[in-house]
């Protein structure tokens, strides 16, 4: 009985030990609207970012990347990932709201479990103009963006390739 109990107990010792490494299969924000503290948003607005209970994908945009162009053209801007906007994925040990990003003093909890930054990729931003010609819509696509953790480990199941949309307004003519 000695024989097969003690193999059984460490058997179960050693499934049961755990090396305290978070796991991440996959990062998926597709079904989350993107957010901003600016309201409105402006040709200014740098930070964007989708919460989804106690993860964030946080857009840090390069200045001036939002680009309204002129009403009934379509304009196209670029920018690349980490050297000129960045992309962060944050997992963090609650549900957060908005106000972690936009409180003048982030609140001290949730606290920020995890968070990898996205070290190759390509921010894409399609505007136009909306049908009445009020606002400019720009539509935010994410392409070849992969995420790296500390142990090296590439993060492949990512299915975030449309950031999503923010609108500015159309300048007022003078």
């Amino acid at each position: 009985m000695k024989k097969i109990l003690f193999p059984v107990l460490c058997l179960g010792w050693l499934m049961s030990c755990s090396d305290g490494d978070l796991q991440i299969e996959i990062i998926d924000f597709n079904d989350v609207s993107a957010q901003s503290c600016d309201s409105p948003v402006t040709t200014s607005t740098t930070l964007l970012f989708k919460i989804n209970d106690d993860e964030a994908l946080i857009l840090d945009l390069q200045s001036g990347v939002l680009d309204n162009g002129v009403v009934g053209e379509t304009v196209t801007t670029n920018s690349t990932i980490p050297s000129q906007s960045a992309l962060t994925y944050r997992i963090f040990s609650d549900g957060i709201t908005s106000s972690y990003f936009c409180d003048d003093i982030p609140p001290a909890t949730p606290v920020v479990v995890e968070e990898i930054e996205a070290p190759e990729g390509m921010v894409i931003i399609e505007t136009v103009a909306d049908a009445d010609g009020t606002n400019f819509v720009h539509t935010i696509s994410l392409s070849n963006v992969t995420f790296v953790n500390d142990a090296g480990e590439r993060i492949s199941n990512l299915a975030v390739d449309e950031f999503g949309e923010v609108t500015t307004a159309v300048p007022a003519s003078n």
